[in-house]
């Protein structure tokens, strides 16, 4: 490949804009710990975003699980025909969805939803200046706006992933009795007598840690906003992208480490 003055150019702004995200965004991160430590934040915003955020996307959530489900049994299908192994469907699911499948499609649909609406919604508000109006009332923006919204995706993700495993799970040990008349009790009793709690506790720090980091990028990207509406569509882009890329890196670190 022929390098070219544009082609630099273009590599230098995608190298600084990748190096100052990544700069805010760790800076946000230490405004939250400020915050949490001794916890200062508005209770009723918290109130408001875990009811937006958390039951309102259940729906989806536990829609998007219950494919998951269906899918991992129709993959499943051939292996599981080729080699016998209608016993360890049940592991089989339970491994995929619990530690990976789970985790990572439940993040990226939340990250879509809540993600992207919550980068819009800051990025309005930082080009309508009512970011700046919350400092002339003397009333911090990060624990009136960012914090509530941090803890609200946090624990609203985690606890949607516990959910929408338990309905992928459902999902699969009934498909594999109409697909591959696996008896549903044989495929529970695989799936308990393999599963282990460390890959329970995979799960729920894998969407704790996914909660956070679509928080902060979105977060950053709506209250570094510029140039009015069109900004505001930028701003979205931005953190469905940043919130992708650091979800599989982060799925790659904590299952390097933990898994």
């Amino acid at each position: 490949m022929k390098f070219t003055f544009p082609t630099v150019r273009r590599l230098g702004r995608f190298s600084l804009q990748a190096a100052k995200d990544v700069g805010g965004m760790a800076l946000l991160l230490g405004r939250i710990a400020a915050r949490l430590l001794p916890p200062r934040y508005d209770g009723p915003e918290l109130r408001r975003c875990l009811f937006r955020m958390g039951y309102q996307s259940l729906g989806i959530m536990m829609a998007t699980a219950f494919v998951v489900g269906i899918i991992l049994v129709i993959q499943a299908f051939v292996f599981v025909e080729r080699y016998g192994l209608r016993s360890m469907l049940g592991w089989g699911a339970g491994f995929v969805t619990i530690r990976e499948l789970g985790p990572i499609l439940l993040a990226l649909m939340f990250s879509g939803r809540v993600g992207a609406y919550t980068a819009a919604e800051l990025g309005t508000m930082q080009v309508t200046d009512q970011v700046d109006g919350l400092r002339c009332l003397a009333i911090d923006p990060i624990s009136y706006l960012v914090v509530p919204r941090f803890l609200a995706m946090v624990i609203s993700l985690t606890a949607l992933t516990l959910i929408g495993n338990a309905v992928a799970l459902i999902s699969a040990s009934v498909m594999g009795q109409v697909m591959l008349e696996v008896d549903t009790h044989t495929f529970w009793s695989n799936l308990f007598d393999t599963l282990e709690p460390a890959d329970v506790m995979l799960s729920v720090v894998k969407s704790t840690l996914f909660g956070a980091i679509i928080a902060i990028s979105s977060c950053h990207a709506g209250l570094s906003t510029q140039g009015g509406a069109p900004g505001v569509g930028i701003s979205v882009n931005r953190a469905v992208v940043m919130s992708a890329v650091s979800i599989f890196v982060l799925d790659f670190f904590v299952t390097f480490v933990l898994g």
